[in-house]
């Protein structure tokens, strides 16, 4: 007979939630027996329930499941159909472990034991020293219960943790990071009919969480996935919060911390009404980490469709929008005001995913095109939809609203973060229902390098002499000078743009070469000059 010893102790020295047969065998009074697994090596994590020591035929008829049974062997009988049939029937009835103590009735164990064990995936452990039995049920039951009340202490712990972010102002988003870190898994929470309402990450999570949630829908097979009923509403069917690691197997206090944290979660549902502003964050979060580039190509439409885009259609078209309104309302009128934009949109035929930049009052938005030619007309509706939105809900305030190329899912990253970009960058240009980023590249640029010092010392060395002799003069000449670039140098369009004869304004040519030492009818320098001051509306180190 062949086997393979444990180790002196438990491999794993943390405060354990259930005993398994691999701890039990560790304990000092089951290592006095020198025990020696035959068979079953790949079952030995399984959880025992309970101890039960007994030396009868029909021992299969006596158990339910989960015991590990210790035994002489003296019951079981010789021939090696007996021994098959009483290793089957045990294994059938889901028995932790079969321990048999050697002796008398089995010297060795005979290979018709360890090949039945061994098929069935019993654990078979052949005990070479004597041990009384009695000593062996109470120190494994003491463990048991030991390990019962660890469980309790555990889950109140978290318990307390959970429901002091509560008191302490925080939101449900902050109680799933919290349980995420704690079981070191994705944790996610669904609303009726699996609507993905959010979810958090442990720190250094690697997998990509859709791949991980799309792999649970539909299923709670343990060990791979935990999950906890959470009610949604006096009406309404439950929701379902869930901890599911494709990598790595669960323990009970999975299943305890997700019971607590179902019933904070669904206390705060019912008393705050956040279903709403948890899609309105899930929905900004996706447009967020889009925009920002954590969401690979290939998985953009998937995402997406997860995000609430019904339809991901072979082009989509990257919307942004830099809102000067809502500043200090609340999450919930935010959120109402993007699920009324969404669904105006919707009624229009405009499937549409439209989110915020968390504590921003950045409008990200990504719209199914099903032609590249309907690109106008989309971005006039979007516009109309998103404007009366945010004014029924947050107030009157300016909007900026800037719209990418229709490009495709895959592409959307890239075009979505310069939408945003551009929205920010033409915050100080004329009101108009919506900006063409096509438009906006050079002020794009600067805006993005804004904090760059060499971008504001270009500022004040090309424009520095005539901005002073503005300060310090009631006839200014900087108007005259962005008069002169809006019409591209042409000298006839300008002065009818000022209101002004030309000899006027030949005069106030000539005093903004002097002060700035160029040629207004050189090229190069017009080019600087429209630089600069397009550079001017973003850096903050020059007046």
């Amino acid at each position: 007979m062949t086997g393979d010893m444990l180790p002196e102790s438990p491999p794993d020295t943390r405060a354990v939630t259930h005993i398994t047969v691999r701890h039990a065998l560790g304990l000092p009074v089951m290592r006095r027996g020198m025990p020696l697994v035959v068979a079953g090596h790949d079952a030995l994590d399984r959880p025992i329930r309970w101890v039960h020591a007994g030396e009868v035929a029909y021992m299969a008829s006596m158990v339910i499941g989960g015991e590990m049974l210790l035994m002489t062997g003296m019951a079981i009988g010789s021939r090696a159909g007996e021994q098959r049939r009483f290793i089957e029937g045990l294994a059938e009835r889901q028995v932790a472990a079969l321990v048999i103590e050697l002796g008398t009735p089995f010297p060795e164990l005979p290979p018709a034991m360890i090949d039945a064990a061994e098929r069935s995936g019993l654990p078979l452990v052949a005990l070479r020293r004597e041990i009384p039995f009695i000593a062996v049920t109470e120190a494994i039951h003491t463990e048991i219960v030991s390990s019962h009340y660890a469980l309790l202490r555990r889950g109140e712990q978290i318990q307390r943790r959970l429901t002091a972010l509560m008191l302490d102002g925080e939101g449900i988003p902050e109680v799933l990071s919290a349980l995420a870190a704690t079981l070191r898994a994705p944790v996610f929470l669904e609303g009726v009919g699996g609507r993905l309402l959010s979810h958090a990450l442990p720190p250094g999570y690697d997998l990509e969480p859709l791949d991980v949630w799309e792999a649970t829908r539909g299923r709670a097979d343990p060990p791979a996935i935990q999950s906890a009923l959470v009610r949604m509403g006096t009406h309404q069917d439950g929701g379902r919060l869930l901890v599911a690691d494709l990598r790595a197997p669960f323990d009970a206090l999975a299943t305890v911390a997700l019971d607590h944290a179902a019933d904070i979660v669904a206390l705060a549902l019912l008393r705050a009404r956040q279903e709403e502003e948890l899609v309105a964050r899930e929905r900004g979060s996706f447009l967020a980490n889009l925009a920002d580039g954590r969401i690979a190509p290939d998985a953009v439409p998937r995402a997406a469709h997860a995000a609430g885009l019904e339809t991901v259609t072979p082009l989509v078209l990257p919307i942004a929008a830099d809102v000067r309104a809502g500043i200090a309302s609340a999450p919930g009128e935010w959120s109402t005001a993007l699920r009324d934009a969404r669904q105006l949109l919707a009624d229009r035929g405009l499937p549409a995913v439209v989110g915020r930049r968390t504590t921003t009052t950045t409008i990200l938005a990504l719209l199914a095109l099903r032609d590249s030619e309907a690109r106008a007309g989309t971005a006039d509706l979007v516009a109309a939809a998103l404007r009366a939105a945010l004014e029924r809900r947050l107030g009157p305030g300016a909007v900026t609203i800037a719209v990418g190329r229709a490009v495709a899912p895959s592409c959307s990253g890239p075009e979505l973060r310069r939408a945003e970009e551009s929205a920010a960058s033409a915050t100080r240009l004329p009101d108009r229902p919506w900006h063409d980023v096509a438009a906006l590249e050079l002020r794009r640029l600067l805006w993005s390098r804004r904090d760059d010092a060499d971008l504001a010392d270009l500022v004040q060395r090309v424009l520095g002499p005539l901005l002073a002799h503005d300060r310090q003069r009631k006839l200014v000449l900087l108007p005259t000078l962005e008069a002169l670039l809006a019409n591209g140098g042409r000298k006839a369009e300008t002065a009818r743009a000022l209101h002004l004869n030309r000899q006027a304004l030949y005069h106030r040519l000539t005093r903004i070469e002097q002060l700035l030492g160029i040629d207004l009818s050189d090229a190069d320098q017009l080019l600087t000059l429209h630089v600069a001051l397009y550079a001017r509306g973003y850096v903050s180190q020059v007046p």
